[in-house]
């Protein structure tokens, strides 16, 4: 086993895989890595399978020590990572020996970066996951929803792992300026004309009231016209419209059930995307048919089955 003291940390920094599915009868919501497309490359990068528990570390704040030797592998945001004193860029696996430290400071592009180890972080599997979700006490080290916490361990005992650095082509475009892409709901229809307009023709800026349940998007406030709803299962990316007008795009940590108009949601490849953006960033939406994004999601997976 090997093993890496948390020496800082923040309640930003949890440990996360794809999430729990199967229990949102229970009310139960999946959690699990808001950038599912680099946790996959940075399992990738160690040969594991792609949704083995992963440290997901927003805006940077920490720092471990290795306790033994260890192969570790970083993806997603540029969070000024350092090895002792010697900078590392995301997407590689690299080797800390025993006395070393791997710290994060401030982003420099992106908002998450995902730290793997090979077979995964050690960690109890709760209904499924070890996938921390704090307001449902559910997953992290403990199994109860913790944030990893300054003093904690974490360690891996998978053996092997892989040496290996992303090509250009491969690394996630976290400063893409692409439209995200929205599969239309079931309640677009009843929005108002102009609001539609609005909607895929205006730039959104990511309110600072974002959280891993959901970011609001703030901009001209859309006009819902139609009658009051019921409550019903809200999807991952789901894009409700709360009476103010002002989008929220629903993210792993949501709620299960929801009665706001929603417009429809964003793809997966999208949600990937808006989980690297930072308050303030601008952002477009463009809508989709679900059999294109269906193809994405599917040309996507086979890309990382194939590397």
């Amino acid at each position: 086993m090997s093993r890496l003291l948390i020496e800082a940390s923040t309640p930003l920094c949890l440990l996360q895989d794809a999430g729990r599915f199967g229990v949102r009868h229970l009310g139960v919501t999946q959690g699990g890595a808001l950038d599912w497309v680099s946790m996959s490359w940075a399992n990738w990068l160690l040969g594991n399978a792609l949704d083995a528990p992963v440290v997901e570390i927003t805006l940077g704040g920490f720092t471990v020590q290795a306790e033994d030797y260890c192969l570790l592998a970083l993806a997603g945001a540029d969070l000024g990572a350092y090895v002792d004193e010697r900078a590392i860029t995301p997407g590689r696996s690299f080797i800390l020996q025993k006395g070393q430290r791997l710290r994060f400071t401030q982003p420099f592009s992106g908002a998450r970066a995902y730290l793997a180890a090979p077979g995964g972080f050690d960690a109890p599997q709760v209904l499924g996951s070890c996938a921390t979700v704090g307001r449902e006490e559910l997953g992290g080290l403990d199994g109860l929803g913790r944030a990893l916490a300054e003093g904690a361990q974490l360690a891996y005992s998978g053996v092997g792992g892989a040496m290996r650095e992303l090509s250009a082509e491969q690394l996630p475009k976290l400063d893409s300026k692409a439209p995200l892409e929205v599969i239309l709901g079931a309640q677009i229809g009843q929005f108002g004309g102009q609001s539609l307009f609005d909607v895929f023709n205006s730039e959104w800026t990511l309110d600072s009231r974002a959280d891993r349940m959901g970011m609001r998007l703030l901009g001209t406030p859309l006009q819902y016209q139609g009658p009051s709803l019921i409550s019903e299962g809200i999807p991952l990316g789901a894009i409700q419209v709360p009476p103010d007008g002002q989008p929220i795009v629903l993210l792993n940590d949501r709620q299960t059930i929801g009665g706001y108009p929603r417009l429809g949601a964003l793809t997966p490849l999208a949600l990937a995307r808006l989980a690297q953006c930072l308050p303030g960033e601008k952002v477009r939406l463009a809508p989709v048919v679900q059999e294109t994004a269906h193809r994405q999601q599917v040309e996507y997976l086979q890309r990382l089955a194939r590397n």
